[in-house]
């Protein structure tokens, strides 16, 4: 089966920020982030082992949505600086390990993961596309051919969800995510939906009536309370389903063959995390080359002093254990 791994960056990085406690290295740079980004990263090449991988990342500024709605996202309190003075750090890891990374200015990451799942879809050379994120509005993505891991479990132990788990979990198919956020909004986004419609409700005519067109064709054959806040907020609820929707036709310029995973040069990237310190993260690397090394290859990690990595390994233990 031929694989094709998208990795949202920024979901990776809150993730790995939070779940992470504060660690330096000698010099003092701050690399909790960049320590955990990286374990996820490894995990996910030596669980997929794909044939395609790519990143894609959040520009700086803000997106169309804003511009549609002024208070997009308004209510989320601002990621720390401690964050944000490692995400230079996260995209050298990425370019060290020679993983095509996507950023375009005015929008968001999972509008740039959309547009290159959707092109795949049509790439008979891919078997699967697999996004990792942690954001679950990526499960509108979700098709036969395309299905989300969204890392609940660590990467490691978690599944790859089809159409029919997210059947199975939230009552709806992948089409009708975009429609459940029409009704019940989303909080974390600033997206308002239907005053006074909760999920139970909106799985219940999402079922019975498809879409949003299908529940205010019918709408006089809804009871009551339901009815009139579907009324009073029909173009809340259009409005909030355009604004959940991810884009799936950026001006981004995909090509599969610039995203093959490529082997890539040992000694950079043990110099890199031999900088950071990351010396429980050096031998993982022979994971995801499957045990394939060079006698050059194995005599650097060799190298590595005993202590150092005893000392790693002890402290970050138990962060390991979350990804």
């Amino acid at each position: 089966m031929t694989k094709l791994v998208l990795i949202d960056g920024n979901a990776i990085i809150h993730r790995a920020f939070h779940a992470i406690k504060p660690l330096t290295t000698r010099n003092g740079e701050l690399v909790n982030a960049v320590f955990g980004f990286t374990s996820i990263l490894l995990t996910i090449l030596s669980k997929e082992k794909p044939d395609y991988i790519a990143c894609t990342f959040d520009a700086a500024k803000k997106t169309f949505r804003h511009e549609q709605y002024k208070e997009y996202k308004a209510k989320r309190v601002k990621a720390p600086d401690e964050l944000y003075q490692q995400i230079p750090r996260i995209h050298e890891i990425v370019s060290t390990l020679q993983i095509p990374k996507f950023i375009i200015e005015g929008y968001e990451a999972d509008d740039l993961i959309g547009t290159i799942a959707n092109k795949a879809e049509k790439i008979e050379e891919v078997n699967q596309t697999i996004i990792a994120t942690s954001d679950m509005d990526a499960l509108q993505l979700v098709t036969k051919k395309t299905c989300v891991n969204t890392l609940n479990k660590g990467y490691r132990d978690s599944q790859c969800l089809t159409p029919k788990d997210v059947f199975e979990k939230h009552g709806i198919t992948p089409g009708q995510i975009v429609d459940y956020k029409g009704l019940v909004g989303d909080s974390s986004d600033n997206i308002h939906g239907v005053l006074g419609i909760g999920p139970k409700t909106a799985v219940r005519l999402l079922q019975t009536y498809k879409n949003l067109e299908g529940i205010y064709r019918n709408l006089e054959d809804i009871p009551g309370k339901v009815r009139e806040k579907l009324e009073k907020d029909r173009e809340q609820a259009f409005f909030s389903r355009e604004l959940a929707t991810i884009i799936l036709n950026t001006p981004l310029e995909f090509n599969l063959q610039k995203c093959k995973a490529t082997d890539f040069n040992l000694q950079k990237i043990l110099e890199l995390f031999e900088s950071l310190q990351f010396y429980s993260l050096m031998r993982r690397v022979q994971e995801w080359k499957g045990g394939t090394l060079t006698d050059e290859e194995r005599e650097l990690l060799n190298s590595i002093q005993p202590e150092k990595k005893s000392k790693d390994k002890k402290e970050n233990k138990e962060q390991l254990s979350l990804f």
